[in-house]
């Protein structure tokens, strides 16, 4: 299980794919249905889409 906050480094960041078992260490735990990944020039934002339809969001 990845664990996914601000602390998550990028390259672990970078190799999720879908199918794998992450957590945000509160209440989202599940499968990664998509990965989104946006970059405004400033930040990089990951959204994680989980098979339940939560949404984990990492800001880096």
């Amino acid at each position: 299980m990845i664990r996914l906050n601000e602390d998550t480094p990028l390259d672990v960041l970078n190799e999720i794919k879908q199918g794998d078992l992450v957590t945000d260490t509160f209440s989202k735990t599940g499968l990664v249905e998509s990965v989104e990944i946006t970059d405004d020039g400033l930040y990089r934002t990951y959204e994680f889409t989980l098979v339940t339809g939560r949404v984990i969001k990492v800001r880096k």
